[in-house]
């Protein structure tokens, strides 16, 4: 068994100052988001999303930020797996962001909620094609016996859909809108640089935390 007490890291990349922040939590996110998607070799748009299920029970699944449309961030998923189920219940959700190799990480709360037909229709149609198939083929979150039960879905879409993809109307986007967004920068000794933005009516109000 892995000695998981003695592994550790002594984080010592960069640093973050009241002076490198901009008064907008989304612009600031945005050059975040820039230099990770130059820097990080796999999945920079990664994000943990957190839902709260109707057992009261926090859910999370890691997903791809997919775009920032007029200060919300979107993602795309099937409007009958278990997270829309869950957003449903409680239009209450978190976000959380790491990238390891540049010691940081985003923690983000807000509000979901669907995008339009023609948002979603514009986003589908970018997809690749067999992504588009995917979103026929799986009845995300539902239990399957084998994996050929799935793969067979897939040659029947394929079949169907031989060049043109609509999409189907249980798979779209949604919005996030933040309501609380804290940058988080490693640092020595475990001494990490925090700011939190709160959204105060229409401005944000900033804090720097303890770590």
């Amino acid at each position: 068994m892995s000695d998981l007490k003695n592994i550790r890291t002594d984080y010592q990349v960069g640093s973050l100052n009241d002076n490198d922040l901009t008064n907008s939590p989304i612009d600031f996110f945005q050059s975040w988001m820039d230099k990770a998607v130059k820097l990080v070799k796999k999945d920079a748009n990664a994000f943990v999303l957190s839902t709260i299920n109707k057992n009261g029970f926090p859910c999370s699944r890691v997903v791809l930020l997919r775009g920032i449309d007029n200060g919300s961030f979107c993602f795309f998923t099937n409007y009958t797996s278990n997270k829309a189920s869950e957003i449903e219940l409680n239009n209450r959700v978190a976000m959380n962001f790491f990238w390891p190799e540049l010691e940081r990480q985003v923690r983000i709360q807000g509000t979901i909620k669907r995008c339009s037909a023609n948002f979603s229709d514009d986003y589908f149609k970018s997809r690749p094609y067999s992504s588009k198939i995917g979103a026929w083929a799986s009845d995300q979150s539902s239990i399957i016996q084998t994996r050929e039960e799935l793969e067979d879905k897939v040659l029947f879409y394929e079949k169907k859909f031989p060049d043109n993809v609509p999409r189907p109307d249980f798979w779209g986007g949604y919005k996030i809108t933040p309501e609380l967004i804290e940058f988080w920068q490693g640092r020595s000794n475990r001494l990490h640089d925090r700011f939190v933005y709160n959204l105060d009516k229409k401005d944000w109000k900033i804090d720097r935390l303890s770590p």
